[in-house]
Parts: structure tokens; sequence; C-alpha cells
């Protein structure tokens, strides 16, 4: 009797203890911003990775709101940060709290399915976004990959119009993009294109007044699009920086054309650029995805990393306050309703660019991934 009760205890501790571990990480989740605060002080730091730059104007002022919590911001693209997440954790090293990332058909297979990382939505803003962008992983905003032009070269709008212009002798060698090798939005991008065959086919009818003629061995006009497109020397540049220079450079007579993020349009000013959005594109101009908020499994400051998620869905002004300030810029859409657009944006609802659904986008990567390396 007394060894199986010490069994019985031996095996009802490991559950006790799971189940423990449970209630305290059920109680983070409904923590009010307040009750996050004591928990998070404590813990002292936070670390996250960032997709964007914009990650160092939100550490000054997350440590201005909470001066007792040292915000470790890393710049890092979303390719870079799925690898360094897998490597570390699969060494048993739990170093990062929060990832703000995009990829996500990439993030939802190998992170979420794996459980490298968990979803958290803020109590406080719960009812301001749609639950569309609540789960699997919570969105932050819509950001973009789409064709961008130089306004001050072409002041009565885009130089194109149609996709299929980009594959004319007029724009050989004069379209700029990053590698879609480095960046995975951007393979996305390619991925999108021939996700829709017959849009695309529509398009090169209007464009060239003949029905499309599709190799053998490619599937549909999305992936001609893209064989044509590299056939016509497209420039692969490293980053973005490149494409915006080389696009939006104010004192260029007959600049390229580039697939860049519309956001970069805010450096216009502070780089000398004229960076604009080819908005009048037919069949679409480029994508909208999801940048996600996620925190980390075995996150070592899982208090902190929860106030930070909350901290910049931003305060309840129509900007949202420093908090969220960074990314309500032209091209950038934010998810909390409560969050007014940047005037200059084009309306979301009038953006021509094609929504991508991260399980779709997974399951043909592959393939285009494949057909890109081919074509380089």
């Amino acid at each position: 009797m007394q060894i199986l009760s010490k069994l019985a205890r031996s095996l009802l501790l490991p559950a006790m203890l799971l189940a423990a571990g449970g209630a305290i990480a059920q109680n983070l989740d409904t923590m009010t911003r307040e009750q996050l605060v004591a928990q998070a002080v404590k813990e002292g730091s936070v670390t996250i990775f960032s997709l964007s730059s914009r990650i160092a104007r939100i550490e000054k002022a997350f440590e201005a709101a909470y001066p007792g919590i040292d915000l470790i911001g890393l710049d890092m693209s979303s390719v870079k940060q799925i690898a360094r997440l897998e490597a570390e954790q699969q060494a048993g090293v739990n170093a990062v709290d929060v990832l703000y990332l995009a990829d996500t058909p990439v993030v939802y297979d190998k992170l979420l399915k794996a459980g490298r990382v968990q979803n958290y939505l803020p109590p406080r803003v719960a009812g301001e976004i749609d639950a569309a962008y609540k789960a699997p992983l919570l969105v932050h905003r819509l950001s973009t990959k789409v064709l961008m032009y130089n306004e001050a070269a072409h002041p009565n709008g885009s130089p194109v119009t149609n996709l299929w212009q980009l594959t004319t002798p007029q724009w050989r060698g004069k379209v700029l993009m990053v590698d879609p090798a480095q960046r995975g939005e951007l393979l996305d991008l390619m991925t999108e294109i021939a996700l829709h065959p017959d849009e695309m086919a529509a398009a090169y009818k209007a464009q060239f007044g003949k029905d499309i003629a599709i190799d053998k061995d490619l599937k549909g006009a999305g992936e001609q699009f893209i064989r044509a497109l590299f056939k016509n020397d497209l420039i692969l540049v490293a980053n973005s920086d490149l494409v915006n220079k080389a696009v939006g450079d104010k004192n260029s007579k007959n600049p390229p054309v580039g697939f860049s993020t519309y956001s970069d349009r805010r450096d216009n000013k502070k780089e000398g650029w004229a960076l604009q959005v080819a908005n009048n594109v037919e069949p679409a101009n480029g994508i909208l995805f999801p940048a996600v908020l996620t925190i980390a499994s075995k996150a070592p400051h899982p208090a902190a990393a929860r106030l930070l998620v909350d901290f910049m869905f931003g305060d309840n002004s129509p900007t949202g306050g420093p908090a969220f300030e960074p990314f309500n810029v032209p091209g950038d859409y934010a998810t909390r309703k409560t969050i007014a657009d940047d005037p200059d944006s084009v309306p979301l609802d009038k953006l021509k660019a094609w929504r991508i659904d991260p399980a779709r986008t997974a399951a043909a990567r592959k393939r285009i991934n494949d057909l890109i390396i081919s074509l380089q």
C-alpha cells in the first residue's frame, strides 16, 4: 500500500507541476496591462526580434513608459528570425521573448505547429481587432510588397499599368526586387502571382491583344509571367534600400521600377527619394501580408513579453500614440480599428494588392522557389 502511494505521488507530481505552469501562463494571458507591469519590472528586460528597423523608436517609447524594463530590439529579417529561433531552441537556449515577423506561410508551419511560438491577445485591445487577425497568430498590421515608381520622374502617375509591361523591351533590366531567396515576402509575392493564373491570363490579353501561350512545364499564366520577368533581366539585389535608392532617386531622369514596401515612402524626405506606389496596375500591384507579433515558447521574460505586445498596439488616440506612430505611415494598415490609417495612404479597400492566404501560399511556395532557382 505504501509502495502504491509513493507510485501514485510520483505520477501525480509532474501532472500537478504541469497544471500549475499552465495556470501561471493562463494568468499572464488574462492579466491587465497594470497587472503585468509589476511582474515585468521584476523580470527587468525583454528581447524582441523585429522585421522592421522602426523597433528602435519603439524601444525609446517603451522604456520611457516603463523605465524599469530594458527593451532589447534586434532588427532581423523574418527568414533570419525563423532560423535563429529554431537553432537556439534546438540547442536548449531560450533568449528571445517576442518575435515581430512576416513570412507567415513558414511561421505557421515551422514555428507555430512545432510549438516554438505561442499566440497572445492582449485583453485591452481584444474587442478592437477583427477575428481574422486574432489567430492563429496576432496580426499587428498589414504590410506590402508592391510595385513602386519614381513620382518625380513620372508626375502624371505610374509608367506601368499592367504587370506584363515589365516583360517588354522597354523595361528590360529596369525592374528591381530583393532576391526572394533572402526575403520570404518576395517569394510570397512571386507565389501569389502564380496563384492567380486566370487574372494574369486576362491581363496578358489586355496588354498584347491575344491569348497567352503557356510553356508545357509551367502551370498557368502566373508562372509564365515569372519566367518572362526573369528572362527580361530582372535585377535581384540584397536589400530593399538598394531598390528604393535606385527607384526613388529624385535626380534620376530615367529610373527603374521595383517591388518594395509601400511604407518605405515614409523616408522620401530624409533620403531624397520620390517613391510612390503604382496602384493603377492590372491585375494587381503586389501583395498585402500580415506582420505578426508572437511570444517565443519558454520566453525568459513572459510578463514583459506580453506587456510589450500590448504596448505595440498603441494608446487610444487615432494615431496610436508613440507606441504605434512609427507604423502609422502611408502603406501600413493597423489591425486595431481605433487607429486611423495615415491620410496619405491609398485606402485599404482601394489598394490593388492581393491578400495572401498563408496556407495556400505555403502549399505552392516550394514549386515557385524551384522555378526561381532555375531562372537565376
